[in-house]
C-alpha cells in the first residue's frame, strides 16, 4: 500500500523492507516463520534452502535475458568479459585474502571456497538496487544493463572458482582436481549448460513465431512462458547436473534475441509483477532463514567484530579498485564517474546464498569427513549470510544516502567512444555538425528579412510586393476568388517548401530574389484540396478525365498546368507543360540545385 512512497520518495527497494520483514517475522522475531523447523535435519533445511534460491535466481536471470536489448550480448562482450574475468578473479582473490587473515581457523584454500560466495554480483538485489525512479533519473542506460547482465552471468560463472577449490580439498591430487576441473566443470557443467539453455530458448522462439504465424496462440500465453521456460530449463539442467543458472540466462537471452518475444509482450506487466513476487518472497525467507546466533562462535573462530571488518574491506576493496583501474578498457564504463558507481553496486544476496548451500552439499555428499571440511562447511554459510546482511544494508540505502546528502539530480550523458574519421579530431557524431571557428561562420536558419519587412521601402514597393505575394496555405479556391489584380504575379514563399504545398513559380516580376523552387511537387490537405503557391492563375476548367478520374486545366503566366485526379484515396498528379523547351531545362536544373542548397542547410 505505501510502495510509491517507499520507493518513490524514500528511495528503498523492496529488497530492505522484505527482508527486515522477515527478520521481524522470523525466529528471532515473532517466530512465525521459521525455515530451519520445516526439516528435521539440517541437511534437509539446506535442500530447502538451496532449491528454493536456485528457482529464484533462474527465473531472475532468465527475466534479465528477456529483457535486455535485443542482440546485446554481442554488441557488448567485451565489456562482460572484462567484469567476468579479471575483475571477478580480483574480487575472489582479495575476498580469500581478507577471509585468510581475519578468520584464524580458515586455510587458504577454504578461504577460497568462501570467496567465491562473495565473488558475484547478485541478479535480484542489483535489480532492487539499480532499477526504480532513482535510477532511472539518475543511472545512465548502458550502466544499469551491464550491471543487469553482468549479475545474470556472474552467478553461473561464479561455479569455477568454488569448485576449483573444493576440488583442491576433495580430490586426492592436484592433477586429479585440475582434470574434474577442466572436464567435468568447464566442458560438461558450463559448456553443456550454456548449449542446453540456448537450443531451448532458439527453438521455442522459433516455435513461438510459427505459432503467431498460425494464429494458434493468444496473447495470455506469451507471458505464460516467461515463467514457464525458466523453470522447463533448470528443470532440464538440474537433472543433466550442468550449470542451470547460466543455462537459465542463456535460455532467456536467446529467446528474446531478435526482440520478438518483448514487442508481443510489451503491454503486459505480468513479468514485472512475477519477478517482483519471487523477490519479494526471497527476501523475507532470507531474513527469517538469518542465522544470527552463528556470527559468534569460538569453536568456528567466529566473531561479530571480525565479520565486520571483513564486510568492510570486503565491499570495498572486492571491485572498486578494480573497475577504477580497468574501466578505460570497458566499453561501457566511459567515466570515472560510472567506473566508481559500477564499483561500488555490486551486491552481495540470494546468489551467494545459494553458492555456500550448495558447497555445503557438496561436501557433504563427498562423505569424506576431516577437520578442515568441516569447519569449511559450518562456516561458510554464517560468513556468506553476514556478508549478505551488510550488503542490503549499505548496497539498500545508499541510494537514499546519494539523494539526501548529495543533491544528484543530473544524469551523465556520453557518447560513445569511436575512432576518429579523416582526421577531424573529434568524434565520429561530429562530422554531422558544421564546425563554427570564426563568429562569421554562424548561420541562423530563418526567413530572409528585406528592407520592405524592416519598413525601409517606398511606399510603391510595398504596395508592389502586397500584390505580388499570396500566402502558400490557400487553396485554389481561395486564389480564384481573390481579386483579378491579384493575379498577375507571384513569388513563392519558403514555407511552403517545408509544408509539402505544390508551388509554381512564374517566370514573370515579383519572384523571390536568388531562388529558383523547383517547376512542381505534390501535396495534399486533409479534406483532399490541393493547396498551391501560385500567382497569376486563372479560373480552372474541369473535363472528366480517363479511368472515371477527373483534369483540371489552367494558365499561370506563360505556363499551363494540368491537374488529374484519378479516384477517391489516389494521389494528385500535377503536370506542368512548358511552352518553350528551354525555358523548362533552365528552370528544371535551377529548381533542382535550389532544393539541394535549401536542404543542405539544414544538415
Amino acid at each position: 500500500m505505501f510502495s510509491l512512497f517507499l520507493r518513490s520518495k524514500l528511495y528503498i527497494g523492496e529488497a530492505c523492507w522484505a527482508f527486515l520483514f522477515g527478520v521481524i517475522v522470523g525466529p528471532y522475531g515473532a517466530n512465525v516463520l521459521n525455515p530451519h523447523a520445516w526439516a528435521d535435519t539440517e541437511a534437509g533445511v539446506n535442500n530447502i534452502v538451496l532449491e528454493f534460491t536456485r528457482v529464484v535466481l533462474a527465473i531472475g536471470v532468465f527475466a534479465i535475458g528477456v529483457e535486455l536489448p535485443k542482440a546485446y550480448m554481442r554488441r557488448h562482450w567485451k565489456s562482460l568479459f572484462f567484469l567476468l574475468c579479471p575483475v571477478m578473479t580480483w574480487g575472489w582473490f582479495v575476498s580469500a585474502a581478507l577471509i585468510y587473515a581475519l578468520i584464524p581457523g580458515l586455510s587458504f584454500l577454504s578461504s577460497l571456497a568462501v570467496a567465491a560466495c562473495l565473488t558475484p554480483t547478485d541478479p535480484i538485489l542489483a535489480a532492487a538496487v539499480v532499477g526504480g525512479k532513482w535510477a532511472d533519473k539518475h543511472v545512465p542506460t548502458h550502466i544499469r544493463h551491464l550491471l543487469a547482465a553482468e549479475s545474470a552471468c556472474n552467478d553461473g560463472a561464479a561455479f569455477p572458482f568454488l569448485f576449483i577449490a573444493l576440488y583442491l580439498l576433495l580430490d586426492g591430487s592436484t592433477g586429479d582436481a585440475i582434470r574434474d576441473w577442466f572436464l567435468l566443470l568447464w566442458l560438461y557443467q558450463v559448456v553443456v549448460g550454456v548449449i542446453v539453455g540456448s537450443l531451448i530458448g532458439i527453438g521455442f522462439r522459433y516455435l513461438m513465431k510459427f505459432c503467431e504465424r498460425k494464429e494458434l496462440i493468444d496473447r495470455h500465453s506469451y507471458v505464460a512462458q516467461y515463467l514457464s521456460l525458466a523453470m522447463l530449463t533448470i528443470g532440464v539442467c538440474t537433472l543433466l547436473g550442468s550449470d542451470d543458472l547460466l543455462a537459465a540466462f542463456a535460455c532467456g537471452t536467446a529467446f528474446a534475441w531478435d526482440g520478438f518475444f518483448n514487442h508481443q509482450t510489451e503491454e503486459s506487466n505480468f513479468s514485472s509483477v512475477i519477478d517482483l513476487l519471487f523477490n519479494i518472497a526471497a527476501f523475507i525467507f532470507l531474513g527469517a532463514w538469518m542465522p544470527f546466533g552463528s556470527f559468534q562462535d569460538e569453536k568456528l573462530t567466529l566473531s561479530v567484530w571480525r565479520l565486520i571488518v571483513i564486510a568492510i574491506l570486503v565491499l570495498f576493496l572486492r571491485r572498486l579498485p578494480i573497475m577504477v583501474a580497468l574501466y578505460k578498457w570497458i566499453p561501457d564504463v566511459k567515466t570515472f564517474r560510472e567506473a566508481v558507481f559500477s564499483g561500488h553496486f555490486g551486491p552481495i544476496g540470494v546468489g551467494a546464498i545459494f553458492i555456500s548451500t550448495l558447497a555445503v552439499e557438496t561436501i557433504h555428499s563427498s562423505n569424506k569427513k576431516n577437520e578442515e571440511l568441516e569447519l569449511l562447511a559450518a562456516t561458510i554459510q554464517p560468513i556468506t549470510a553476514f556478508m549478505v546482511l551488510c550488503s542490503i544494508t549499505i548496497h539498500g540505502l545508499s541510494i537514499p544516502g546519494f539523494s539526501l546528502g548529495r543533491r544528484v539530480h543530473t544524469v551523465t550523458r556520453t557518447w560513445s567512444r569511436s575512432a576518429v574519421v579523416l582526421g577531424s579530431g573529434g568524434p565520429e557524431w561530429m562530422n554531422q555538425t558544421r564546425p563554427v571557428k570564426r563568429p562569421e561562420d554562424i548561420v541562423i536558419n530563418r526567413d530572409h528579412m528585406n528592407a520592405m519587412e524592416l519598413g525601409m521601402a517606398p511606399q510603391r514597393d510595398i504596395e508592389k510586393a502586397e500584390v505580388s505575394t499570396i500566402d502558400a496555405s490557400m487553396t485554389l479556391t481561395q486564389i480564384n476568388s481573390r481579386p483579378h489584380s491579384l493575379k498577375g504575379t507571384g513569388s513563392v514563399d519558403g514555407s511552403a517548401l517545408m509544408s509539402g504545398s505544390t508551388t509554381t513559380e512564374a517566370s514573370g516580376s515579383g519572384s523571390a530574389a536568388g531562388t529558383t523552387p523547383p517547376a512542381s511537387t505534390e501535396g495534399q490537405t486533409a479534406d483532399g484540396d490541393e493547396r498551391m503557391d501560385q500567382s497569376g492563375a486563372v479560373p480552372p476548367t474541369n473535363s472528366g478525365g480517363g479511368d472515371g478520374g477527373d483534369e483540371t486545366e489552367w494558365r499561370e503566366g506563360r505556363h499551363r498546368v494540368v491537374e488529374r485526379r484519378g479516384g477517391p484515396g489516389e494521389d494528385v498528379s500535377v503536370r506542368l507543360r512548358y511552352f518553350l523547351g528551354f525555358c523548362f531545362c533552365f528552370f528544371g536544373f535551377n529548381g533542382i540545385y535550389a532544393n539541394v542548397i535549401y536542404w543542405f542547410r539544414f544538415l
